[in-house]
């Protein structure tokens, strides 16, 4: 699984980084860094916590299958 990000509606307030924080980091301006965009398998449930928390919705995991 891979996680991608609409950038242009990224609001960057972190909720991302606190569910999953070794995958994200808001930087000291403000915008979100994707640490890793492959998902590990043990990992895809916390991933897929912080893309369905994210509150406008500018987080995706795509199926890479």
């Amino acid at each position: 699984m891979r996680i991608s990000c609409n950038y242009g509606v990224c609001t960057g307030n972190g909720l991302c980084e606190e569910a999953a924080p070794d995958y994200f980091e808001i930087q000291d301006n403000g915008d979100l860094l994707i640490l890793r965009e492959d998902v590990a398998t043990d990992d895809v449930p916390e991933v897929e916590r912080a893309v369905a928390g994210c509150p406008t919705q500018a987080l995706t995991l795509d199926d890479e299958t």
